[in-house]
């Protein structure tokens, strides 16, 4: 799919990967529409950006994932990709977890993205096509003690993508995911529970939101099934217990 023209719904779009996604498409000429809790920074990058619209959204509540996508609609008539990256950490051990937090997590991690998958489907496949991706984690392709829930979350994320790509390709729908590893943003500022896993400073150096915002894109241009962001680091090296993307 090409960019320039698209509509595209960003999630998590006040701050760090859904931020820089945002820009880095509406520089390549889409249409954004930026959906997060925080109305003043969506609004603020909003007034940035050239038509570009801004609707507060708490992906933990489906009637606000429908009125999003219904607001995209009225707006600028059609919705061509979603980028589903809403999402929130839970860093303790798993006897630490309490279900309140994990539940928390897993209604913006998992079921957001599968509410908003089905509220795109129908205008994507009126109009013959779409593209959608996903933003999972590379802690959902290891064994990393201490994010267990949080990676829980993500692999059921990864499962939801894999199924929805074979399901929605006879309508044009392209699904993917990309894995990002550390990065560089306010996540871990707003965990559920817990921490940075492993503390103290960052084994490897952080990939940039704009990094992770640039692979987001090329899967959309792409149509590829999924991208893994393991450039500069060893996740087999056990220093690297403190990896987890940070969104």
């Amino acid at each position: 799919m090409e960019l320039d023209g698209a509509v595209v719904i960003v999630t998590g779009a006040s701050s760090g990967i859904g931020a820089a996604t945002a820009r880095m498409a509406a520089g390549r000429g889409a249409k954004v529409v930026l959906a997060a809790r925080r109305s003043d920074r969506i609004e603020e990058l909003a007034d940035d950006l050239p038509d570009a619209l801004a609707v507060t959204t708490d992906l933990r509540d489906p009637a606000q994932i429908v009125r999003l996508v219904d607001a995209t609609l009225d707006r600028f008539g059609r919705v061509d990709v979603l980028v589903n990256n809403a999402g929130q950490g839970l860093h303790v051990p798993l006897e630490q977890v309490r279900l309140d937090d994990l539940r928390v997590i897993t209604e913006l991690n998992f079921y957001a993205p599968l509410l908003a998958v089905q509220a795109v489907i129908p205008p994507m496949r009126r109009q013959g096509g779409g593209a959608i991706v996903n933003v999972s984690s590379m802690t959902s392709r290891m064994v990393l003690p201490g994010v267990g829930g949080y990676s829980a979350t993500k692999s059921a994320l990864n499962m939801l993508s894999q199924v929805a790509r074979r399901e929605l390709a006879p309508d044009g729908i392209v699904v993917s995911t990309v894995y990002p590893a550390v990065t560089a943003t306010e996540f871990h500022q707003s965990l559920a529970a817990g921490g940075r896993v492993g503390g103290g400073s960052w084994s490897v150096k952080p990939h940039s939101a704009e990094f992770v915002a640039e692979a987001i894109l090329g899967l959309i241009v792409s149509g590829d099934e999924e991208i893994l962001l393991t450039q500069g680091w060893n996740p087999g090296a056990p220093d690297r217990r403190d990896t987890g993307h940070a969104q």
